[in-house]
């Protein structure tokens, strides 16, 4: 049998038939990995206590170290990336860090934003825009917190835009307003009756394509034109059903809590340090980020985008941790008050806890015979590395999933490569084979033994 062969059903519907014994020798294991299909990137601040975040063992037997111990659960998903230099971030010790996390360019003077766009972006451009109904999503929990005073500024942002001049991204933060945008269409009590009838207008429009398709080629050209017309209003509407999230077995709508405790706009208050006072909003960043994330990985489910940046707080993290006994803010511990570095690791612990969460939520969600996680790319990381002294050098770095052939399960060492080399990997997994990314002076080129 052929590798071609489909069912056909009426009209012009046809499905593909997975590979069958009959249809010869399957594709060998040392073919071109498919790339990958989805890019989630996580950011945390304030960096890690290195000592405590390391691994210990070899690459392929290792053991987390105490910040990332939460994550044994799912370290067959996981590769830590370990000993790159984030070198090209230059200019103010955690804006630099931010601006070039992404991007993989130096601040421009001033205080100003990077020279070029985010990778997230230019994934988006590649996989998403065009073809969902979000290019890109960006949320952010609690943001904004220090002296930006709730505003998008260089010590905040993450995300620029793939076309000069690369303006930056402002993430959404309030959990109310991005459920309605996201998932208001869903209906929870629908079920698959939803996904049949959605199914069912498909087919009656592939079928009048297919009808339409025919009947052109026996036509003069003024007929022949009107109906491409007609085509082309058909393929408008098909499209427009390809946007609209459908619950089914791995698109549903997430459960919705009770978010008004919760201030996403409290940074507008900031004081004159540049501190906010909202204990309020603080002790509710656990929940509200649950439902982020929750958000989060049913927008790649759904298919509303294929692109996403969650960021926790931003580089001045100046909100406090009451779940953590914690009642100073994070940039206190990290060297306002002091290093303290008990402190920074139990927040660092907690955040793994966190991204436990999310790769879990992801490896739940069947998309056909695989995981969401099977088919993404994770990216997690921070502006620095060492919190007292800003230093950027053996960044605490992850990346999970298995998109682009990606092996994961792994403890990967680099010698002082620069990060930007990590940026270019990422879009090779995506199929976008570049040699560089960022400014060219921070690359090498592509790492070694990611797939």
């Amino acid at each position: 049998m052929s590798r071609r062969a489909v069912l056909r059903g009426a009209g012009a519907i046809a499905i593909a038939l997975p590979w069958l014994e009959i249809m010869g020798p399957e594709r060998t294991a040392s073919a071109q990995a498919t790339p990958a299909k989805r890019f989630l990137s996580v950011y945390t601040p304030g960096g890690t206590v290195l000592n405590r975040w390391r691994p210990t063992g070899n690459e392929t037997n290792f053991t987390l170290g105490p910040i990332l111990s939460p994550l044994a659960p799912v370290q067959d998903k996981l590769i830590v990336v370990d000993g790159l230099d984030m070198k090209s971030a230059i200019g103010e010790q955690h804006q630099a860090g931010i601006i070039a996390w992404l991007s993989g360019t130096t601040q421009a003077p001033n205080g100003g934003y990077g020279g070029g766009p985010s990778v997230d972006q230019v994934i988006a451009s590649r996989i998403s825009a065009g073809k969902k109904a979000k290019a890109s999503i960006e949320i952010a929990v609690r943001w904004a917190t220090g002296k930006s005073h709730g505003l998008l500024s260089p010590m905040n942002s993450a995300n620029f835009e793939s076309a000069a001049p690369f303006r930056p991204i402002p993430p959404r933060l309030d959990p109310t307003e991005i459920f309605t945008e996201l998932f208001g269409t869903l209906d929870p009590s629908a079920g698959n009756d939803a996904a049949r009838r959605l199914a069912r207008k498909k087919s009656i429009l592939d079928f009048l394509d297919g009808r339409y398709s025919a009947l052109s080629s026996r036509l003069g050209a003024a007929d022949a034109q009107k109906i491409d017309q007609h085509l082309t209003k058909i393929r408008e509407i098909e499209k427009s059903l390809d946007s609209v999230p459908v619950e089914t077995s791995a698109c549903k709508a997430p459960t919705r809590v009770d978010t008004s405790d919760y201030n996403p706009r409290t940074g507008l208050n900031a004081d004159n340090d540049g501190k906010v006072k909202d204990t309020s909003t603080d002790a509710a960043i656990p929940k509200v980020g649950k439902l982020m994330m929750d958000m989060m990985v049913m927008s790649l489910a759904c298919d509303i985008t294929a692109v996403g940046t969650l960021q926790w707080s931003d580089t001045e993290a100046k909100h406090t941790f009451p779940w953590l006994n914690l009642s100073e803010h994070h940039h206190f511990y990290q060297h306002d008050g002091g290093f303290r570095a008990a402190e920074c690791e139990r927040i660092c612990n907690w955040y793994s806890q966190q991204h436990l969460y999310l790769l879990q939520e992801m490896a739940k969600i069947d998309m056909g015979g695989h995981s969401l996680l099977d088919e993404s790319v994770v990216f997690f990381g921070s502006e620095l590395q060492d919190p007292p002294s800003h230093n950027k050098s053996n960044m605490p770095f992850l990346l999970a999933g298995g998109g682009g052939g990606l092996r994961a399960g792994r403890w990967l060492r680099y010698n002082n490569r620069p990060h930007n080399d990590l940026l270019v990997s990422i879009l090779n997994l995506f199929g976008d084979n570049r040699n560089t990314f960022g400014d060219p002076k921070f690359c090498t080129g592509p790492l070694t033994n990611l797939t």
